[in-house]
């Protein structure tokens, strides 16, 4: 180089939201549309109580699978998915590229990302996402409890009238206004944030241990579904007694001596009480094989860059 010539900095990494949200979708709707079956088992899982003999509608996992398939078929499996489908869109997008953006803007002047900024980003992108989360989650639980409450009705003579997500929606706008949509708000946002201040860091680190390809050195698309499924797992076995209070506490119809909750603590309290503190890792393995591929699948889609290429970006 000439005494004459300066060294060319190289230009600002550059931020484009709009892909960032597309991914976000498609990784979200490839993700939920391969692991519903599973969140549905989870969710009832979660629901049943334990009766003053010690009885249980569902003995395990694969319990719950068989009578659920048994009871309502295939598609049974799928029950408010439609809900999950249409509204995981937005979720997905909202969650993995605000914490892009927020990992984009924290990052220091020398290019490092500290763990604590890391957490930092990954808890704001899990506050963004609860506005799209709660009434998603609200809507699904009904729909995906409504063929346990109706097979324990059935087993003591009763019926019980199944609703729809459109139905149930309009009712609760009907009663409770917007902010019937809203039940459990707290709940989703204390294990939203939680969840994605484990997730987002431990899922960078993972990642960044893999192999590189490309000239880019980008890490291929196996690793980032491994490094997902990893961090997913993990993170979801941290927050499972938060996620055991959200659905309990958004779960508008109740079973037979089924407990009603007025607020976190008094589900907390009651589920202590009269569960023991077991009753916080319900449906725990069946969170994590649900979340691991869950986030492995829209991790790695996401990494794609589907969206790019759409746009003519790549």
């Amino acid at each position: 180089m000439s005494a004459n010539m300066k060294p060319v900095n190289p230009p600002p990494q550059q931020f484009s939201l709009v892909p960032k949200i597309i991914n976000g979708g498609i990784a979200g709707i490839v993700g939920v549309s391969v692991v519903f079956p599973l969140d549905l088992v989870k969710t009832r899982l979660q629901n049943q109580t334990v009766g003053p003999s010690g009885e249980k509608q569902y003995k395990s996992m694969l319990d719950c699978f068989k009578k659920t398939y048994a009871a309502e078929g295939y598609f049974g499996m799928y029950r408010g998915s439609a809900v999950n489908i249409i509204l995981i869109t937005p979720e997905k997008a909202i969650k993995l590229a605000a914490n892009d953006m927020f990992r984009h803007y924290l990052t220091l002047s020398d290019g490092s990302l500290p763990v604590f900024r890391q957490m930092v980003a990954g808890g704001l992108a899990g506050a963004c996402q609860i506005v799209i989360t709660t009434p998603m989650e609200l809507l699904k639980i009904q729909m995906q409890d409504a063929g346990r409450i109706a097979a324990q009705a059935k087993a003591e003579g009763r019926t019980i009238q199944r609703t729809t997500a459109l139905e149930l929606t309009k009712k609760l706008l009907r009663e409770r206004g917007i902010f019937g949509l809203y039940k459990g708000v707290t709940a989703t946002a204390a294990r939203d944030v939680s969840f994605s201040v484990v997730y987002f860091p431990l899922f960078a680190t993972l990642n960044d241990l893999g192999p590189k390809e490309g000239p880019g050195g980008h890490t291929p698309f196996w690793w980032s579904f491994i490094s997902g499924c990893a961090a997913g797992s993990t993170a979801a076995l941290a927050v499972n007694p938060m996620d055991v209070v959200k659905t309990r506490m958004q779960t508008l119809t109740k079973g037979s001596g089924e407990r009603q909750y007025t607020s976190i603590m008094d589900c907390v309290t009651k589920t202590l009480k009269y569960e023991g503190p077991t009753a916080f890792f319900k449906g725990g393995a069946c969170r994590m094989i649900v979340i691991a591929p869950l986030f492995g699948i829209a991790q790695a889609v996401y990494y794609v860059g589907i969206a790019e290429y759409l746009l003519g970006l790549k």
